[in-house]
């Protein structure tokens, strides 16, 4: 065991109190007993990892999965609650996903695709879901992001669902309801578009390049600001800044990653017209290879279902819901594209099947569908 290095003194509100000596001299005691400090903790991070290895040999005998997004969740919030301070709590999920990756990556890297090029909100998503310990499968479009998991030649794959400004991302679910892809976990990121440029100044922009979302998202400050300006649609906002950063006239939206990427200037930070705009993620794999997580107590169920068109249809569909007191937090329709004019819904349910209410919804409401499909059950984002 690692014996724990004796803080500096403390004052009577825990801050460091001067004790008389030179800044200098001072400032090189601290930094001796930081360097000790992380020499413990670099040998209990590898303490850790064996004891992750280990974990990973039991596994292999049942065939259990390496990633388990609940169990993760637990872990986070076990710390969080034990945290004593003054490391925030909101720094302790980011630091210990970091930990997980880099233990899991010992078994092998996951590879995890998601819309590129590098400098998307999609990869962030990802590393925010992950952890830097992945092997990014990096795809032109959504479409692509779903084929190469259903495919199975990327074990996850990270895409956007909806927008707390534009709404749904109509593509995503239209291939969740084609593909054989069960949702495992999700994420939401707080997205903040800048105007980037290779020049460090809005004169002589003639063109605004970014995906079609982010154009929406922007468009009250591109009226205002650009009024005369072409916004043209791109498959990703990185794209759109790997653009302007090959031709002088063009202007992307994205992040400040995708600025340093590409080696842009931030010309007008956070122009989308809704402060608090953000971008929910989900994490899919192919339907039957992982388990069904274990309730959290967070949980989300989504669904796909559709009823025949007849009067009250729509009605009836949610009666077993609110008999057996289980909460709607999504509900969303979609043309079904069979050419009659009929719609499919996306419901997201507040809840496990593992919950006795909730499986009871489920089952009566799956006699009342004419197409029933459970997405997945998984840990709401709560971060």
């Amino acid at each position: 065991m690692v014996d724990p290095v004796t803080p500096p003194a403390a004052g009577a509100e825990g801050h460091f109190q001067p004790d008389g000596r030179p800044v200098d001299e001072q400032l090189a005691d601290l930094r001796v007993r930081i360097d000790v400090v992380d020499q413990q903790l670099l040998t209990l991070l590898n303490t850790r990892a064996k004891l992750a290895q280990a974990v990973g040999e039991v596994k292999k005998i049942d065939g259990s999965p390496v990633f388990r997004p609940d169990r993760e969740l637990q872990v986070i919030e076990r710390v969080k609650q034990r945290n004593p301070g003054p490391v925030l709590n909101d720094s302790i999920a980011p630091i210990w996903r970091e930990i997980m990756s880099a233990c899991r990556s010992l078994e092998g890297r996951q590879r995890v695709a998601f819309l590129g090029p590098i400098g998307t909100f999609s990869e962030q998503a990802a590393l925010n879901y992950f952890g830097s310990s992945i092997e990014p499968i990096i795809c032109p479009s959504i479409d692509e992001v779903f084929r190469a998991t259903a495919a199975g030649s990327a074990d996850f794959g990270v895409v956007p669902v909806e927008n707390s400004t534009e709404g749904v991302v109509a593509r995503s679910l239209d291939l969740l309801l084609q593909l054989p892809l069960t949702i495992i976990g999700e994420t939401s990121l707080l997205v903040q578009h800048n105007l980037l440029r290779s020049q460090p100044s809005r004169e002589g922009i003639t063109t605004v390049v970014a995906h079609p979302q982010a154009l929406a998202q922007c468009q009250g400050w591109l009226s205002q600001h650009l009024p005369h300006a072409e916004r043209r649609a791109v498959a990703s906002n990185a794209e759109g800044a790997r653009l302007a950063a090959a031709d002088p006239s063009l202007a992307a939206l994205a992040s400040e990653r995708a600025a340093s990427q590409f080696g842009l200037h931030v010309v007008q930070a956070a122009v989308q017209d809704e402060a608090h705009n953000r971008t929910r993620f989900v994490v899919v794999v192919p339907t039957g290879r992982e388990p069904v997580a274990a309730p959290t107590g967070q949980d989300c169920t989504s669904l796909i279902v559709s009823v025949h068109n007849r009067p009250g249809a729509v009605h009836d569909m949610l009666v077993p819901l609110k008999r057996h007191g289980v909460s709607m937090t999504r509900f969303e329709s979609r043309p079904a594209r069979s050419g009659q004019w009929e719609y499919v819904f996306y419901i997201d349910l507040a809840g496990h099947p593992a919950q006795a209410h909730v499986a009871a919804a489920l089952d009566e409401l799956r006699g009342q569908c004419s197409f029933f499909k459970v997405l997945g059950s998984y840990p709401l984002d709560v971060h």
